[in-house]
């Protein structure tokens, strides 16, 4: 080889091992390259495996796997629905179906029903359609949600827990049966009944229709569920503009006159038909209550003996054994009272003992004008939502009778820092009154025992007791929600109890 040929092969050693240099680099860039499409395939495999692992539920499989068996699922059974997460902490899920709701009752038995029917679609990943408010029953009131509420506010601040709709898509076929059930859930269910019995429902339709949503929901339930129902009652439950702008100017008119008692008189012709007291009632006015009771069916009870109720503390107080209650408990004849009520069953005649010992005496229809109030009449839910929020600013809060505005009344003062509210023991007072009536007991003996009784009963702090298998006779959670209260710490460990807090 000639020294002119290995010349050349020397000096062309740098282009080779420059252009092998170069096609290291690009393998090394696509092998690289390659890595990170793959590991971000099995990234993105592995999250879709995280989320499926969170919504397994072993129940669910084995109540699918159950059907089979019994021949009453397909061999092809759908997937199991998204259970709810214990701690309802992640709110990314894909809709069960739809849940609507059409409630019954009163203002405030409505009110906790939307609370308790939030609380279910939350916990079964199911999308809420605004509910349908009570048309039917005594007081016929034609208001819808909105009326009453404000929806807007009501979607937007819940929107971080469950999805809101107004009305059901135009895409659900309403003549189609196999994509609706109607049902009324029991009463007092907890968690598992709903996890249990309701969410399979949604495997066979597309919306389930509760056509009763009073109490179907159980008092005690797991601690953060207890929250859920407290944020939609004291926060995203807020009323309509008109009614706030109502019940603003008559509460500003009442702090006017200085501090001020709501006196919640429920001694209604409805309450008094329904619960069949007619203590200081006429002969006349006893048959005429019988009458309205058998006027509605689903009042079930019919003949009822009155004496005996009263005396187990089951009636209302008389304007008159109020106006007594009232006096030995040291309230005189300047403090300003507002009667939270509908008509009193008499009109003003049953009302002239009260008024004439307590001139101050007023009620809404006083303090505001008929140009005010004119959009309210007929309306009982609205004319009750202005004395919710009189009951609530009021200096002292005084239910006649625990029914359910006096309970969430109740409950919702003691959120707002447990405001004063007198609890009437009326087992204890009728008998105190009658023995006062009867001039057996002296009147400061009787003002005395009064305040016996009531001492201890005034909205403070306190534990809500249970009492097992009996839902009915125990406290009431929207009465103490204590989870959602400053004492809720304490209340943690309180083991149920056998009998009542009252």
């Amino acid at each position: 080889m000639s020294e002119g040929t290995i010349a050349v092969e020397v000096s062309g050693l740098p282009q080779a091992r420059a252009a092998m240099t170069a096609r290291v680099r690009r393998q090394a860039w696509f092998v690289t390259a390659c890595g990170c499409v793959l590991l971000w395939t099995c990234l993105i495999q592995l999250l879709a495996y995280g989320r499926l692992w969170q919504s397994w539920n072993p129940a669910r499989f084995f109540l699918v796997l159950r059907d089979d068996v019994a021949g009453v699922g397909s061999s092809s059974a759908p997937p199991p629905l998204t259970p709810p997460s214990p701690g309802l902490q992640s709110r990314n899920y894909t809709s069960n179906g739809y849940l609507k709701l059409s409630c019954n009752g009163g203002l405030n038995q409505m009110r906790a029903a939307i609370c308790d029917m939030v609380m279910v679609a939350r916990l079964l990943n199911l999308t809420l359609v605004v509910p349908e408010l009570d048309k039917n029953s005594f007081w016929a009131d034609p208001s819808n949600f909105d009326d009453i509420f404000d929806v807007r506010y009501f979607i937007k601040s819940l929107k971080d827990e469950v999805r809101i709709i107004k009305k059901l898509p135009n895409s659900i076929n309403r003549n189609a049966s196999s994509q609706f059930f109607m049902m009324r859930p029991v009463s007092w269910s907890d968690e598992k009944y709903y996890i249990q019995q309701i969410l399979p429902l949604f495997n066979k339709f597309n919306v389930i229709h509760f056509n009763k949503t009073d109490a179907r929901l159980a008092n005690n339930l797991a601690f953060e569920l207890q929250k859920l129902r407290c944020r939609v009652n004291y926060h995203a439950l807020k009323f309509s503009p008109q009614i706030m702008t109502l019940g603003n100017k008559l509460v500003q008119i009442l702090r006017g006159k200085g501090s001020f008692v709501t006196l919640h008189l429920r001694y209604e012709m409805d309450m008094l038909a329904f619960s069949g007291c007619t203590h200081d009632c006429s002969e006349k006015e006893a048959e005429e209550l019988k009458r309205l009771r058998y006027a509605y069916p689903w009042w079930r009870e019919k003949e009822i003996n009155s004496t005996a109720k009263r005396l187990q503390g089951l009636c209302p107080l008389t304007p008159e054994e109020t106006t007594l209650i009232l006096k030995a408990l040291g309230f005189d004849k300047d403090t300003v009272i507002y009667i939270a009520s509908g008509e009193i069953y008499g009109g003003e005649k049953r009302l002239s003992v009260l008024r004439a010992e307590f001139p101050n005496l007023v009620k809404k229809e006083m303090l505001l004008n008929s140009e005010d109030l004119q959009q309210f009449q007929n309306h009982s839910s609205k004319m009750a939502a202005l004395d919710y929020m009189v009951s609530l600013a009021s200096d002292t809060f005084i239910p006649t009778y625990d029914g359910n505005m006096a309970k969430v009344v109740e409950g919702h003062r003691r959120y707002l820092g447990f405001q004063k509210t007198i609890l009437l023991d009326r087992r204890k007072l009728v008998k105190l009154l009658d023995m006062h009536n009867n001039k057996t007991l002296p009147w400061d003996e009787f003002a005395s025992s009064v305040k016996q009784v009531v001492n201890g009963s005034l909205g403070q702090p306190i534990c809500r007791k249970v009492l097992i298998n009996k839902p009915k006779e125990e406290d009431y959670f929207y009465a103490n929600p204590h989870e959602c209260l400053t004492n809720a710490k304490e209340c943690l460990n309180v083991p149920y109890q056998s009998n009542s807090s009252r």
